[in-house]
């Protein structure tokens, strides 16, 4: 009798990191941002729709992308959340040169403005996670690993997304990452919104997330030195790319 061994080199296929593209947007008004997003998601699904009438290709992948921005001062209201919890009026917000938005996400309310990390990732989640809660638990995987970077210790809260210091701490727990998205035909959009040097001024004008009961905080609050944001960014992208399994190209 002969036996026949193979080397795992040969049994195990090499998974390949997903080639995704990465764009810096600077500054951008939230709707352009909105907008430019539902192209790229449109882009990915029409890229799904022909495949599937084709014959199976492993070679034949989707575009995917991961965008970075900073908005000016806005507040975003999510498809679950409620106008209660936006504590301004309309003169209030104009004194703080500050927009309204309904948009099309998860989640309550919450603010975008200078100085916060804003990353929009527009993926093809067959490629990146098993569903929506895992793909969730990835942005928040590669936030906490981020802080770990600043000697941070980041954070879930049972019942809420987003990244959290000091989760079991009452009258401690502060939020410095938030979460929303959207998922169209297996295509994602929206994403996290993490505070680097924002001004936390602005959270004072609403209830974040829909709580009343925790607050927000910075990296900059919690280092106590401003940031170099651009630094952050280096740090953050490697962070996604390792969780997700991406080769980011530019």
């Amino acid at each position: 009798m002969y036996l026949c061994v193979l080397s795992a080199s040969v049994v195990k296929k090499e998974i390949k990191p997903m080639i995704t593209t990465f764009r810096d947007l600077g500054l951008m008004p939230y709707k352009q941002a909105w907008d430019y997003q539902e192209k790229l998601l449109n882009e990915i699904i029409a890229q799904k729709l022909e495949f599937q009438k084709q014959p199976l290709n492993d070679e034949r992948l989707t575009n995917n992308y991961l965008l970075f921005v900073e908005h000016p001062h806005v507040f975003t209201l999510g498809k679950s959340g409620s106008e209660d919890n936006m504590l301004a009026n309309f003169i209030q917000l104009q004194a703080k040169n500050a927009e309204f938005i309904h948009t099309n996400r998860g989640g309550d309310i919450t603010y975008h403005g200078p100085g916060q990390i804003v990353g929009y990732p527009i993926l093809n989640l067959d490629y990146f996670a098993k569903g929506i809660r895992d793909y969730i638990e990835k942005l928040e995987e590669a936030i906490i690993l981020c802080l770990q970077h600043y000697r941070l210790e980041g954070h879930r809260l049972e019942g809420a997304t987003g990244v959290w210091l000091d989760p079991d701490v009452p009258g401690k727990t502060r939020k410095i990452c938030a979460i929303g998205v959207r998922v169209s035909r297996g295509v994602s959009m929206h994403g996290f919104a993490f505070n680097v040097n924002t001004d936390l001024s602005y959270f004072s004008l609403i209830n974040p997330c829909g709580f009343t009961d925790k607050k927000v905080t910075s990296l900059q609050q919690e280092l106590g030195i401003e940031m170099n944001i651009n630094e952050v960014k280096l740090v953050l992208k490697d962070k996604i790319a390792e969780v997700f399994g991406m080769d980011l190209s530019v």
